[in-house]
């Protein structure tokens, strides 16, 4: 059970210095709106203090993410409500759909930041993980339906409604220990971010990247780390999608949204939907992308199928494919087949030497195209890898692939970082504009 708070806690700490403007102040609202300055970006808060929402309260939330849409400043909503008041009948449920059409009309406009700290549910759950960016404190609850329930219709999961079930679920963008540390990346992530659609992100004091790239024993946090500055990283979604990696960060003081895959892994439909899902995100704030491939692509698995590998992997392919933000590709080890089509439709593609680009795996192509002499051979499988060895080093090479115009540069580990800042650099100043329609209607 939620406390009940005025919320004012949450958001001097919030805020620069603990400086705000309350908006719309009433004292007996289960709501606190507020206007100022959070890591140097203007932005507008609403925070709950933990009573039943009326919906004259919701009605106030939504207010202010109208002032947001016309001021073009990201909104940050504090979720802790017991939910809302049944004295008002059918009104509450109104403006619960009010709350839910203004959240996705802000959407792709402003950054929005929800952060659970108490009691988020039903329809104020929905709302929350609409946002673009959903922070779960372990001290907060987020659900459709309350776990007692589920548990009374036999249906009882351990830590249901927690940040850690919320973070599987692929919902929590990110977990906080508590409300402090919650509240503490909201504001981080409000500096990082850009105000709205329209502007750029924030420069930021470049520095040298801490980590060392390594193919031959391969770790995906340290290839990202050989690239993006120290210490600039905040992790995305590490609770799914166990073989992607997803992280703001930024690079020669360039906020940029890394996805890296892991060496060694086949993609599952839980990877590609956080690909797709990240990488949406960034391009609707025009954040630059830069996409580390190593992966054995696509998850050799029908019942992967089945559970949504296909549908997931057309949808990234289909959101790299439409993403107008500028787009890096660094295939640091294999990009093979549709792992290549999917992930490198890139702006600049950049091949590390020592990696693998080709159509089909190299095992798979000597046997096609040189069976005979695998056949006249005396042995079969040395024979094969002899010729494959062979066959990845003079077909899908680094260079080859420049030579064949899939990729752009062919460069040594050692100028990775180097490469990428000045990829970035010719991309800063890009513009590119797609035919008109209502909207797309890729695969979800």
């Amino acid at each position: 059970m939620s406390i009940a708070t005025n919320g004012k806690v949450e958001l001097a700490k919030f805020f620069d210095e603990g400086a705000y403007t309350t908006l719309y102040a009433d004292a007996n609202s289960a709501v606190t709106a507020a206007f100022g300055s959070a890591n140097g970006q203007t932005v507008y808060a609403i925070c709950q203090n933990g009573a039943a929402m009326s919906a004259k309260d919701t009605q106030k939330a939504v207010k202010v993410l109208d002032m947001a849409a016309k001021t073009g400043n990201p909104a940050v909503t504090f979720y802790n409500s017991n939910g809302a008041k049944l004295e008002d009948g059918l009104d509450a449920l109104s403006a619960s759909a009010t709350l839910s059409a203004a959240v996705a009309k802000l959407s792709g406009v402003v950054p929005q930041i929800a952060v659970v700290t108490g009691v988020c549910g039903a329809g104020m759950a929905l709302a929350a993980a609409s946002a673009d960016i959903c922070i779960v404190s372990e001290k907060g609850e987020l659900f459709l339906t309350a776990p007692y329930l589920s548990a009374a219709n036999g249906d009882k999961l351990a830590n249901a409604g927690t940040a850690e079930f919320a973070a599987k679920a692929g919902v929590a963008t990110l977990t906080a220990k508590d409300t402090d540390e919650a509240v503490a990346l909201a504001a981080q992530l409000i500096g990082l971010l850009p105000s709205n659609n329209l502007s750029s992100p924030a420069m930021f004091d470049a520095a040298a990247p801490s980590g060392t790239y390594n193919l031959a024993k391969y770790v995906v946090a340290d290839a990202v780390k050989s690239i993006v500055d120290a210490d600039s990283e905040i992790e995305f979604y590490a609770g799914f999608g166990a073989h992607v990696y997803t992280s703001l960060a930024t690079v020669a003081g360039n906020v940029v949204g890394v996805v890296a895959t892991e060496g060694g892994k086949g993609l599952c439909h839980s990877c590609v939907s956080k690909i797709s899902r990240f990488v949406r995100f960034c391009d609707a704030f025009s954040v630059p992308v830069v996409t580390v491939i190593n992966t054995d692509g696509f998850v050799k698995s029908s019942s992967d199928d089945v559970a949504g590998g296909i549908r997931e992997a057309a949808r990234a392919a289909a959101t790299y494919a439409d993403a107008t933000t500028a787009k890096v590709a660094v295939i640091t080890g294999k990009a093979v087949g549709t792992a290549y089509t999917a992930l490198a439709n890139a702006d600049v593609t950049i091949a590390v030497n020592g990696c693998v680009i080709a159509p089909v795996e190299a095992t798979a192509a000597v046997t096609v195209l040189y069976k005979e002499d695998i056949e006249n051979g005396t042995n079969i499988a040395a024979d094969t890898a002899k010729i494959a060895a062979a066959y990845e080093k003079e077909v899908c090479s680094a260079q080859a692939a420049v030579d064949a115009g899939v990729a752009d540069f062919a460069i040594d580990a050692s100028a990775t970082a180097a490469t990428v800042a000045a990829a970035l650099d010719m991309l800063a100043t890009k513009r590119e504009s797609r035919m008109p329609k209502k909207h797309g209607n890729m695969a979800i």
